[in-house]
């Protein structure tokens, strides 16, 4: 009879930290695909993000027709979501970062930059000044050699 009772709350154990859990994420899973509008952006299982230009009735498979790029529409089926992405509020962060809510050139992140207006003033391509005292470069590199030929 002590055997029994072993494998019996086994199996409770077992119902409770394996299969109730996995049921919660399927029914949850379900809901999204069933919520999923027109305009709501998408990220498909495959790791594609895009906005959702139209949906199929189920009768028809129910699948999504999903803009990825300016123009580039694709068919996917509706079970190909993995999540419906939540919109960020950037307008919020843009107005907390900005005090009157435009950006002029007069905004200086850095107490030391300067705007340059003129690109003779800008050092040579590939150098940068470093501390003020000497232009930095590979030091691994030897002068004066061409990069190898890739074929």
């Amino acid at each position: 009879m002590p055997g029994l009772l072993i494998i019996v709350l086994l199996f409770g154990a077992m119902y409770f930290l394996m299969i109730r859990p996995q049921r919660a994420k399927a029914q949850a899973q379900q809901r999204l695909l069933n919520t999923v509008e027109v305009g709501d952006e998408v990220l498909t299982v495959g790791g594609i993000y895009g906005i959702v230009q139209e949906l199929e009735p189920d009768e028809d498979g129910g699948d999504l027709v999903v803009e990825i790029a300016d123009g580039i529409h694709v068919r996917i089926a509706r079970k190909g979501l993995a999540t419906v992405v939540k919109p960020e509020n950037d307008e919020e962060e843009d107005a907390e970062d900005d005090d009157d809510g435009e950006s002029d050139a007069d905004d200086v992140i850095d107490g030391e930059a300067e705007i340059v207006d003129d690109a003779a003033e800008l050092p040579p391509g590939g150098e940068a000044e470093v501390n003020g005292e000497q232009i930095s470069v590979n030091p691994g590199a030897p002068e004066g050699t061409a990069p190898p030929e890739r074929s």
